[in-house]
């Protein structure tokens, strides 16, 4: 019993940080065409996504790594 309780918290966060997540991003991503700093919106809900996503991780890298050769 006690496993499952766990088990669920788990899910449950995974899905409270996936929700945030995603909302994050798709505002950033509204920004682009509405006012407001999209460019740091969307990084930052690509790093909500990146504590459980993969894919979320390297596109965050590959900005990141943009933005260090734009400041070269």
């Amino acid at each position: 019993m006690k496993l499952l309780i766990i088990n669920t918290l788990k899910q449950a966060k995974r899905v409270i940080v996936i929700v945030i997540g995603f909302t994050i991003l798709l505002a950033g991503i509204a920004m682009i065409v509405l006012p407001g700093p999209a460019i740091v919106v969307i990084p930052l809900g690509l790093a909500v996504l990146a504590t459980e996503f993969i894919w979320a991780r390297k596109l965050l890298k590959s900005i990141k790594e943009r933005f260090d050769q734009m400041r070269k």
